[in-house]
C-alpha cells in the first residue's frame, strides 16, 4: 500500500502519486477509499482525479475510480518498446516448454516486485502470475532476489520501508538476502501463496545490480520432485538473457 509521505509534493507529483495508487490497486477506489490509501485530502483528490479523467488516464464508474483507456495505450506501448521484455520472451517461452512450468519476468517498482510479462504453464493444476500486477517485496523469490541484487542505497531505503511498513524483520531478512547473493538465486516456499513453489534468478545489464528477475513458479507438489532440475535450467535461462543484454 502506498502511503503519503514528505515526497509527495504539490501538482505534477500529487497527479501522478494518485494516479500509481489506481494503478497498484486491484480494484476501483471511491474518493473515500483513495483518500485512506493516500492520505490526501478529498478535496485534492477531487480535482487530481477531475484532470486525469480529463485525460483519460481514469475512468468512473458509479462513483469509483480505476485506470482509464490511455492506460492501456501506455502498457501496449511499453510491451512494443521494452527492450528487456523484447530479449527476456524467447528465453521464458523457452523455458516454460523445458519446465512445463509458468514463467514470469519482474522488476522491482517502489515497495513492490511487478510483473512484466509472463508464459502461463500448460498443466492443468498451474500457478499464474498477472501481468501488471504488483506483490510487496517483503515475500517470495521474486521479492527476494529482486532485493538481494539492489545497489545499496536502494537496498537499505527498502530495508527501511519494510520495517517500518510491512513489519519485517529487517536483520533477519538481510541475512537471507546474504544467502541469496552467495547463491545467485532465490528459492521459496508457500511465501506468498500456500501450496507454490519458486525459484526466481536475477538478470543484469551491469555487473551486482539486477534489472530484472526471471521466476520459475509451480505447485510445490510437482516441483519436489525434480528441485534442482528446475533451480539448474531458470539459473540458465537467467544468464542467457544477461549475456544479450550485456551486449547492448
Amino acid at each position: 500500500m502506498l502511503k503519503a509521505d514528505q515526497s509527495v509534493g504539490a501538482g505534477a507529483d500529487r497527479v501522478l502519486y494518485v494516479l500509481a495508487t489506481l494503478a497498484r490497486h486491484d480494484g476501483p477506489l471511491s474518493i473515500a477509499a483513495l483518500a485512506e490509501e493516500t492520505g490526501l485530502a478529498q478535496s485534492t483528490l477531487y480535482r487530481q482525479v477531475a484532470l486525469l479523467k480529463r485525460w483519460g488516464f481514469v475512468a468512473e464508474h458509479d462513483g469509483e475510480y480505476g485506470p482509464g483507456p490511455l492506460c492501456v495505450q501506455l502498457a501496449w506501448g511499453f510491451d512494443q518498446s521494452s527492450f528487456l521484455i523484447h530479449e527476456a520472451q524467447p528465453d521464458m517461452a523457452a523455458l516454460a516448454a523445458a519446465s512445463g512450468e509458468t514463467i514470469g519476468l519482474l522488476v522491482a517498482v517502489k515497495d513492490q516486485a511487478v510483473c512484466l510479462d509472463m508464459v502461463e504453464s500448460q498443466h492443468p493444476l498451474r500457478c499464474s502470475f498477472t501481468k501488471g500486477r504488483g506483490l510487496p517485496l517483503a515475500r517470495g523469490a521474486s521479492a527476494k532476489s529482486l532485493l538481494a541484487f539492489m545497489p545499496l542505497a536502494r537496498l537499505q531505503a527498502a530495508l527501511a520501508y519494510l520495517a517500518a511498513e510491512a513489519g519485517v524483520d529487517a536483520a533477519r531478512l538481510g541475512k537471507e538476502l546474504d544467502a541469496i547473493r552467495e547463491q545467485g538465486y532465490a528459492v521459496t516456499d508457500s511465501e506468498v501463496d500456500a501450496g507454490v513453489w519458486g525459484v526466481s534468478v536475477p538478470i543484469f545489464q551491469r555487473a551486482h545490480q539486477a534489472v530484472a528477475s526471471i521466476t520459475l513458479m509451480a505447485p510445490s507438489t510437482r516441483a519436489a520432485q525434480r528441485p534442482d532440475a528446475l533451480i539448474e535450467m531458470t539459473v540458465a535461462a537467467a544468464r542467457r538473457i544477461t549475456s544479450k543484454l550485456q551486449v547492448h
